[in-house]
């Protein structure tokens, strides 16, 4: 099994980013998680990655998903996966078969919030042959305490964590390279700044 991930054998999955369950986050500075989410859907658009976005229940508190999507995926935002109320994604016959048919063993998740909505596919993912990354500043929970029992569980459930920066670099491979140059320009212009 090759655990390197390249844009030829990783998909993006960006579950539940909704305008609703986003402000629940309270681990990690909300823009940091809207900014991040947004970078990773622009890598993905720059690689020509599979993005699969999924929600829940739109229609109630959880709202929409973030707009911004829209504009960056607008095809791969029409094909949302609309859940009825399933909390666990990997559990709707509609998100698993999104997943069979990009055809990618690796799989990139960011998923909001991180305690509920994210840390049941990712170790289901794994049970299930996939090599999972978890982004977690691309995901984010209401308690510090939830998060990191989440966080704990994921990693004995074999998913690897990570961070946008990480993730995005390891796509890159070389910055060289015209895909490598663009994404080094999104680091610096849409992850980075945020540090400074």
């Amino acid at each position: 099994m090759n655990h390197l991930f390249t844009p030829e054998n990783s998909a993006l999955l960006l579950i539940d980013h909704q305008v609703g369950t986003m402000k629940l986050i309270k681990n990690l500075p909300l823009e940091q998680v809207e900014r991040n989410t947004l970078a990773l859907a622009k890598a993905a658009k720059i690689l020509d990655l599979p993005v699969i976005f999924t929600s829940s229940q739109e229609e109630r508190i959880q709202g929409p998903l973030m707009p911004a999507l829209r504009e960056i995926l607008p095809e791969a935002f029409d094909a949302r996966v609309k859940r009825a109320g399933i909390v666990n994604a990997w559990n709707d016959t509609n998100f698993r078969e999104a997943v069979e048919v990009a055809g990618r063993r690796n799989l990139i998740m960011a998923g909001v919030t991180t305690d509920v909505c994210l840390v049941f596919p990712s170790i289901n993912a794994v049970q299930d042959g996939y090599q999972v990354q978890a982004v977690m500043d691309a995901s984010g929970s209401p308690f510090d305490l939830s998060e990191e029992m989440s966080r704990r569980r994921m990693e004995k459930g074999g998913v690897v964590l990570t961070a946008t920066n990480t993730i995005i670099a390891e796509l890159a491979q070389d910055w060289s390279k015209p895909a490598g140059s663009q994404l080094i320009q999104l680091l610096f212009q849409d992850v980075l700044p945020a540090i400074q």
